[in-house]
């Protein structure tokens, strides 16, 4: 009996997520309600990757046009914050809060994604119609499916937070920040599978395909979440304006410190981002089969540091010092991929590209968490809608200026117009890296002041990574 009870306990331990389920919400709950991260996955692979591709190589678009329909969702990124707080004050007949806005987010993502492929066949020039049509369809597209995506993810998380124990929640966060790599990862690879051969046929039974399975998916992850609340419909007070609630939720817990410090640190993360594969294969010589595994270094170094967070802010860390030591992770990254170059190390490049993801792991779950937190009962949408819409344009821009700053800084060196010495196909990714460094500092500087004072609080924890070591706590049967 004892051994079999050792045994329960590694198995709680080896599991990532297993003790994140709470009798008010079971683990299958969990992962049902988290299905509504592996769409948003889905949409972004598409937006992003795929349909990057297939525009300008197969379709032949220029890439400026397709540079600005993929930053069209963008435009929508701001308005998360109107999301969440609208979801925080609504009042419907059927007494739900959260369920209207998800599922009006899935039809905008499928509508979007259902029009997709006739519009950018349009767009590419083969049709007798006018060339405006195809553009317009396209953006029109784009635009649906941001918005969509932005509304969803808003609300989801919302809803999650609304349902998870507060002792709970770091797990949860976990779990539904896995799934967005999840759905992510599964979505790039069978997306290249099915689109191989391409044709135009297989790109529309594709897109559709995956806007039919957003329908499914979200439906699942929406069924008996949310209980209903007939009282919320005969409310008679009137809610506050959105003014009124953002100027009450700047004035909580030094919130702009908070989002400037998410704004920074998601810069410093994303920069590389369509850096770091031409960076292997210009500067170290890798191969493609080499290149192409760093999103899969990416994803496990991500992974991993979700999960690390997880267990340490379960014990009671604070999620800002969390932050704090993926920051502190991403200057030993960057470090070791600058160093990679001038040492011809592809193992030294690995490992910067897996500490990349590590870092940006605790960084995010760190201040996801911290959002959570300090979210006021009612205003849970708004703080989550604010802490969605600086990271997806931090992200945004970061990914333009990452592209901009090197190709710049790569045709001056090559002009020779730096000098000789920076005459070699690294000085633009390198100065590029150098920036993010520069970056997680200024991150860290506004961290600090955010960390609690620890002897003002002397039951808070500071992060202490020889606690996971320790055996978990028994759990009742």
């Amino acid at each position: 009996m004892r051994r079999a009870w050792s045994w329960r306990n590694v198995g709680v331990g080896m599991l990532p997520f297993a003790d994140s389920a709470t009798p008010e919400l079971p683990l299958g709950r969990i992962i049902r309600l988290s299905l509504f991260q592996v769409t948003v996955g889905m949409a972004a692979v598409l937006l992003i990757g795929t349909l990057n591709r297939v525009m300008i190589v197969e379709l032949g678009l220029p890439a400026w046009l397709v540079a600005l329909m993929i930053s069209l969702p963008l435009v929508f990124a701001p308005f998360r914050m109107l999301v969440g707080h609208r979801s925080d004050t609504h009042r419907s007949v059927l007494g739900w809060k959260r369920v209207p806005y998800i599922w009006l987010g899935t039809m905008l993502q499928f509508g979007g994604l259902a029009i997709m492929p006739f519009a950018l066949i349009l767009l590419s020039g083969d049709s007798r119609g006018p060339p405006i049509i195809g553009q317009a369809g396209a953006a029109l597209a784009f635009l649906l499916t941001g918005a969509g995506l932005h509304m969803t993810q808003t609300t989801g998380l919302a809803l999650a937070t609304d349902l998870a124990p507060e002792r709970a929640r770091p797990k949860v966060v976990a779990l539904l920040c896995m799934m967005l790599l999840l759905g992510t990862v599964i979505s790039a690879v069978l997306f290249g599978v099915l689109l191989s051969p391409f044709s135009e046929l297989r790109l529309i039974q594709v897109v559709q395909g995956a806007g039919a399975l957003t329908m499914i998916l979200n439906g699942i992850a929406l069924w008996k979440q949310e209980a209903r609340n007939p009282n919320r419909s005969q409310e008679t007070a009137s809610a506050p304006a959105f003014s009124d609630a953002w100027r009450a939720y700047m004035r909580t817990g030094r919130a702009r410190r908070r989002l400037l410090a998410i704004g920074m640190g998601t810069i410093a993360f994303s920069m590389q981002d369509v850096l770091l594969e031409p960076y292997g294969g210009r500067v170290l010589h890798l191969p493609v089969s080499a290149t192409t595994s760093l999103t899969a270094l990416l994803a496990v170094g991500g992974a991993t540091g979700l999960w690390l967070a997880a267990r340490v802010l379960n014990r009671g860390a604070d999620p800002y010092r969390v932050a704090g030591f993926g920051a502190m992770a991403g200057l030993a990254a960057f470090t070791a991929v600058i160093f990679a170059a001038p040492m011809a190390s592809g193992a030294l490049f690995a490992l910067g590209v897996s500490l990349v993801g590590f870092g940006a792991g605790l960084f995010a779950h760190g201040t996801l968490t911290a959002s959570m937190n300090m979210a006021e009962k009612d205003a849970t949408g708004l703080a989550l809608g604010a802490w969605g819409a600086v990271q997806a344009l931090a992200a945004g821009v970061a990914i333009a200026a990452g592209g901009l700053l090197s190709d710049t800084i790569t045709a001056l060196a090559r002009s020779g117009r730096l000098g000789s010495t920076l005459a070699n196909p690294a000085t633009g990714y390198t100065t590029v890296y150098l920036i993010e460094l520069l970056l997680l500092f200024v991150t860290l500087a506004a961290i600090g002041p955010l960390v609690r004072n620890q002897g003002a609080e002397p039951h808070a924890r500071a992060l202490d990574f020889t606690a996971l070591t320790r055996s978990p706590p028994d759990l009742a049967l």
